[in-house]
């Protein structure tokens, strides 16, 4: 029987701290990466500042979810993706690479459920 969720997981370094820090441009990162895989969400993203200064933004799915976690003292963003298996959330990560303009230094995609 074949999965019917994959999930995938990406870590970006080297991300300016000022991007880590702002709400609206990592909401629009995460619409932006869930419309190039076919996603269809389900309500805005979801948002909340951590103690530290970092942001955890998520983004629920019909299925699934998309969410980013930042530090931005370390210029780290973890992106992480639970998706169905019919969609390609590698599409999602190629959109994140490509607007922070850095690649990530580990990618990781297996299938569940």
């Amino acid at each position: 029987m074949p999965p019917s969720l994959t999930h995938d997981a990406a870590d970006f370094r080297g991300v300016p701290a000022s991007l880590l820090r702002d709400q609206a441009a990592l909401s629009g990162l995460l619409i932006a990466a869930a419309g190039a895989a076919g996603l269809t969400t389900i309500e805005p993203p979801l948002m909340r500042l951590l103690p530290r200064g970092g942001l955890v933004v998520v983004l629920l799915l019909d299925v699934g979810h998309v969410a980013v976690h930042t530090l931005p003292d370390d210029g780290v963003l973890a992106l992480d993706l639970l998706v169905s298996a019919k969609k390609d959330a590698r599409k999602a990560i190629d959109v994140v690479t490509r607007r922070l303009g850095v690649r990530p230094v580990r990618a990781t995609h297996s299938d569940r459920g």
